[in-house]
């Protein structure tokens, strides 16, 4: 079909209003409500590295067939978000993507409804020194250029007195984040409370946060300042918020608002003068939709949240953090490592690490107790680092594993003779670690309650 005047200028159009857009805000992409790209920029096109059609979904012209597609959720949620996102290139190479997804809305105030979204895509540079240099910040190791940006940001906000809302799995660090708020702020000199909200009962929650009167309750022989007392002219760190009883929420809210406390049978209310960081491994968004958390408490708490990326999205920094943690482990005497052999690096930037730092920290314990000499070899490594599919507890039993490293021979070899590896591994446990079950249960990375069960099913003193 021949073309008409009409199509000429259509074509006209468009090119001049991708020039304009790419002039006014460099390589970006237009989305309809529905996520289809509706405008597009040669730029934007250049970065993605391959034709971009007018039309397609955007989640799957960015994100292919990653399993990690966090920039996909939010707009599929319809927060505005900024994220990486890796584009891969010829030669095994790749191109990391920064994008802002910014939304487009019709209409003013609370009636404004969003229509469509505008991503701008800028290329993150990571082949230069700088970029992929380690980074040490407040005991947190990173070459990840998204972590690094976190940092960014937690300097920023420690500078106000503003709220902020930590999110990150469990294990990534919340509390470190929290305390490196606290030590670059103006509160520095003052206290630093930490308290976990599920960890404890409603009713003794009530108390630890808010005090007490004498005779408040049962029990309640002398008055009990509170958490929130206890942190004046510092900060106060709730971690797992969204864990808090509703029915307090209604009383920590009244504390935001107002700066002041009433302790539980008290007549009076206390200023208090708190900065607060909160923390939460889940979406408080999705507890309000559940009536599981109040929306006004929410958005006191998120005034400036932060998201941890997972160690699972970063694995240049598994290798830099088990080095540093090894030389941690070396310092308390028994074994040093000096070095992780090729196999065993690679298993463990393979595995998705769901409790992030701090189950890597207990994998690398594991690996020094069990093990012997200056090598970290894979087979020292938990089973569940080898073989995925199996559970924590199981790697303490599993017989069909792959063979590890040999077994530590005890001093004298007449009292290890027909002793099970299961015993040697407790034995050798124990012994690293003075004999405290705890500390032992975490590094063979089982539960106390099941390491006793263990000695005693064992033949062991339990």
């Amino acid at each position: 079909m021949a073309r008409t005047q009409r199509d000429d200028s259509l074509d006209t159009s468009s090119t001049l209003l991708a020039r304009a857009l790419e002039d006014t805000a460099g390589a970006a992409l237009v989305l309809d409500a529905e996520l289809r790209i509706a405008h597009k920029t040669p730029g934007a096109e250049r970065l993605v590295g391959g034709t971009i059609s007018i039309g397609q979904l955007a989640p799957k012209v960015l994100c292919g067939a990653a399993v990690d597609r966090p920039i996909a959720e939010a707009l599929a949620a319809g927060r505005a978000v900024t994220g990486l996102v890796h584009r891969p290139l010829a030669g095994g190479r790749e191109r990391v993507l920064r994008v802002r997804a910014n939304p487009l809305l019709e209409g003013e105030g609370s009636s404004a409804r969003r229509v469509g979204w505008l991503l701008l895509l800028d290329e993150e540079r990571t082949d230069d020194a700088e970029a992929t240099a380690p980074v040490l910040f407040h005991g947190m190791w990173t070459t990840d250029p998204s972590m690094k940006r976190v940092f960014h940001v937690i300097e920023r906000a420690a500078r106000r007195d503003a709220t902020v809302l930590v999110r990150g799995e469990t294990g990534a660090g919340k509390e470190l984040v929290a305390r490196a708020i606290h030590a670059l702020s103006p509160r520095a000199k003052g206290p630093f409370v930490a308290i976990n909200c599920s960890a404890l009962p409603a009713t003794l929650l009530e108390s630890e946060l808010f005090g007490h009167s004498k005779g408040a309750f049962t029990g309640a022989v002398r008055d009990n300042a509170g958490f929130f007392r206890a942190a004046h002219k510092g900060t106060i760190f709730l971690d797992e918020i969204a864990e808090i009883p509703v029915e307090l929420q209604a009383k920590l809210l009244r504390v935001l608002e107002t700066r002041t406390v009433l302790p539980l049978g008290g007549r009076e209310a206390v200023p208090v003068d708190v900065r607060v960081v909160a923390a939460t491994h889940q979406s408080l968004r999705a507890a309000v939709e559940r009536n599981a958390f109040r929306a006004d408490l929410m958005y006191r708490l998120r005034v400036v949240p932060i998201f941890l990326p997972p160690l699972r999205q970063r694995p240049r920094d598994v290798a830099l953090i088990a080095q540093r943690l090894i030389e941690a482990l070396n310092e308390t005497g028994g074994r040093r490592i000096a070095r992780i052999s090729p196999g065993a690096l690679a298993a463990m930037q393979r595995y998705a690490w769901p409790g992030n730092v701090r189950e890597l920290q207990n994998a690398l314990e594991y690996a020094y107790v069990v093990g012997e000499g200056p090598v970290l070899t894979e087979g020292e490594l938990p089973f569940e680092l080898i073989d995925p599919s199996a559970s924590g507890e199981a790697s303490a039993t599993v017989v069909s594993a792959p063979p590890p490293a040999p077994e530590p021979v005890a001093n004298d070899a007449s009292k290890s003779i027909g002793k099970s590896n299961d015993v040697l591994r407790i034995e050798r446990a124990l012994e690293r670690v003075g004999g405290n079950r705890e500390r032992a249960a975490q590094v063979l990375g089982i539960s106390r309650v099941t390491l006793w069960r263990k000695m005693k099913a064992l033949g062991m003193e339990p």
